[in-house]
């Protein structure tokens, strides 16, 4: 049991660390208050588009991630508990 939890307390630390690298890399998505001026559509070639793009990609993988972090947490907790 104990080896279990080295691996997860490793795996754990790996995913923390990926996890806060891609959300420092991501770019920030809102234009603010310029885009409500402008009134700039969302029905464009690079909107349709997005997820295949490289910040499609970031926050698709910061997404899977953030997951396996609170489900990574979670069985941690449980672990120790008992």
């Amino acid at each position: 049991m104990e080896i279990a939890k080295g691996i997860l307390i490793v795996i754990y630390f790996m995913v923390a660390i990926a996890l806060i690298i891609l959300a420092l890399i991501q770019s920030k998505e809102d234009a603010g208050l310029s885009s409500t001026i402008t009134g700039s559509s969302a029905n464009n070639f690079f909107e349709k588009n997005k997820g295949r793009t490289k910040e499609g990609k970031q926050k698709r993988w910061t997404i899977i991630l953030s997951i396996v972090f609170a489900i990574l947490t979670i069985t941690l907790g449980i672990i120790y508990m008992a």
